[in-house]
């Protein structure tokens, strides 16, 4: 492509660094402002995942983040945790820094911590499969999609938590609430299959409406343990059994 032809592509703010377009698939690659425009237009960015990166996007989609659609622009993730978690909010923006145009900031009113990443088209071929309905699922093919014990361990921080009774019990339960029985049990053969951890699901009745959970057992416990362990924060280290 010439020069001419090149700048006529538009301008995007910032100085820092050209960003590259596609002219097959009119992305913008590389893009290290995220903003690119061509005849006025807003381009949609494409930024690659790093293999780590959608092992944990994967885990938060599990968990309690949110696949935000933003049409041609692409989709973004969207990160909230409470004060007490602030220390897994800057973890996370860590791990995807690079797909993200600013910090984490603190909400004023309830000390919430939040950040996202910018609109990536990469992103919503996540967003069709988990958002198919218009609101989160889990898909048929869930076994296909989680296969690090990473992706388990951000899953577990965000929606597990422990039983604990000193001397004679633990176990560990993940909350499925916002998802069907059906779902619920396809995460359980996902557990099985992938990781060879053996759970049951409970459908538990509380004010009249259906919730369902994954606990993990005395068959399963000490797997998922051995497998989430390493990867778990210290500001979550009341999730763990304290030995």
């Amino acid at each position: 492509m010439q020069r001419g032809a090149e700048l006529k592509l538009g301008l995007y703010a910032g100085n820092l660094g050209s960003p590259r377009l596609d002219s097959k698939s009119r992305f913008i690659l590389n893009n290290p402002q995220g903003s690119c425009y061509n005849g006025g237009m807003r381009l949609p960015v494409r930024i690659p995942l790093k293999q780590r990166q959608r092992k944990i996007i994967i885990g938060n989609i599990l968990g309690d983040g949110y696949l935000e659609f933003g049409g041609f622009h692409g989709t973004r993730l969207q990160i909230k945790q409470k004060e007490g978690y602030r220390e897994y909010v800057f973890w996370l923006y860590e791990q995807l820094k690079n797909l993200c145009l600013s910090s984490p900031r603190q909400r004023k009113d309830n000390d919430q911590w939040y950040f996202s990443t910018r609109f990536l088209v990469e992103l919503t071929e996540l967003h069709r499969i988990f958002y198919s309905s218009g609101k989160k699922v889990i898909p048929e093919n869930i076994s296909e999609l989680v296969n690090s014990p990473l992706t388990l361990a951000i899953w577990y921080m965000d929606d597990g938590y422990l039983d604990w009774r000193p001397k004679d019990h633990y176990a560990f339960i993940i909350n499925t609430d916002s998802f069907q029985l059906k779902e619920s049990h396809l995460l359980k053969k996902m557990l099985k299959r992938n990781f060879g951890v053996k759970a049951n699901v409970y459908n538990s009745l509380c004010r009249g409406k259906r919730y369902p959970k994954i606990y993990i057992g005395s068959k399963g416990r000490d797997k998922f343990l051995s497998l989430i362990k390493p990867y778990i924060l210290k500001c979550f280290s009341h999730k763990l059994p304290p030995f």
